[in-house]
């Protein structure tokens, strides 16, 4: 017995040891690299007395002349590491390179928080959860909006003032991971009108503030014009505590029922289902299969004539600033 006890911890100890940055999270030579602008702080309305902190990706392909996508990260500062398990600028840079992505504006966000409180990560690792506004801004329930109003009413005038980006909602995506999942489906649920592409990994739909009611909420509301592509693992936090389970803290088991309540309202929604625990090594290294999904319609031509087309997408000639 103590003998298959100890194997089965030492395999679960590295279930996320499976997944893999592939080479469109990596860095790769002749590929055009886009300018990584920040950090820079956005006084909040929102929540007084509290700022957010933020980062800007311009693409190399930017043109100021042509709307351009847009799309918003949650937990700005893991999205960006450069050695961090997602490393969203480098799947920019080649993805959009090779035409398998629009060109795209994105942002990264950090949870708000007052200036005496430390930017996440803390020396701990932790992301903000006992030191910003993060479980407020990301899990809070009631009000649902008010994590979209800083989105929507105080990120988007900024970025929009000084760059060309697109009015059309469809034009426009938000990711997260875990915290930042729930509150990136938050922000297109409420206000899809301004955003209707999500991107959730590992996402809390849980009793943390009253998460685990969205598949209710989706089944018993209309329809709403969202796309959306889940990742969760079968080890994520899985809410054992000695003989007593409870459904509502279990975060696979809440990922897949709202999955479940999506597909049956008719939603387009794809998803992954891994082996891994509560972090983003699966969704890592599936990043680039997801955001080719999410945006698998923008616009393109099968002209078999258009030579530009048919070629990398190279750096703009036009001045990349506004």
């Amino acid at each position: 017995m103590f003998l298959i006890l100890s194997a089965h911890f030492a395999f679960a100890a590295g279930e996320d040891a499976f997944y893999k940055l592939g080479p469109d999270s990596l860095a790769q030579d002749g590929v055009p690299h886009g300018k990584l602008i920040g950090p820079t702080t956005l006084p909040s309305n929102v929540y007084p007395g509290n700022y957010h902190t933020y980062w800007i990706y311009v693409p190399a392909q930017y043109d100021a002349s042509k709307p351009t996508a847009l799309m918003i990260f949650n937990d700005g500062h893991a999205m960006i590491n450069p050695k961090g398990d997602l490393r969203v600028p480098n799947v920019m840079d080649n993805l959009i390179h090779r035409r398998e992505l629009p060109v795209m504006i994105s942002v990264y966000i950090n949870p708000g928080h007052t200036p005496q409180q430390p930017e996440p990560p803390t020396p701990t690792g932790d992301w903000g959860d006992r030191t910003t506004l993060r479980p407020e801004e990301y899990n809070t329930p009631d009000p649902y909006d008010k994590y979209a109003k800083v989105i929507i009413d105080e990120l988007l005038p900024v970025v929009k003032a000084q760059y060309n980006i697109s009015p059309d909602p469809e034009q426009h995506a938000i990711a997260g991971a875990s915290s930042g999942g729930i509150a990136a489906f938050t922000v297109a649920w409420e206000r899809p009108d301004v955003f209707r592409k999500v991107i959730t990994i590992v996402g809390s739909f849980t009793n943390i503030k009253g998460g685990y009611t969205y598949p209710e909420k989706v089944l018993a509301g209309e329809k709403k014009p969202i796309r959306i592509f889940m990742q969760d693992g079968r080890n994520d936090n899985r809410a054992l505590r000695g003989n007593v389970y409870d459904a509502n803290r279990d975060w696979f088991y809440q990922n897949t029922r709202l999955e479940a309540a999506l597909e049956k309202k008719g939603y387009e929604v794809n998803y992954a289902w891994g082996i891994g625990l509560h972090g983003q090594k699966m969704g890592g290294a599936i990043l680039p299969e997801m955001m080719r999904w999410l945006w698998r319609d923008h616009a393109m031509s099968n002209d078999a004539h258009d030579m530009t087309e048919r070629a990398f997408n190279n750096p703009a000639t036009e001045p990349s600033s506004h």
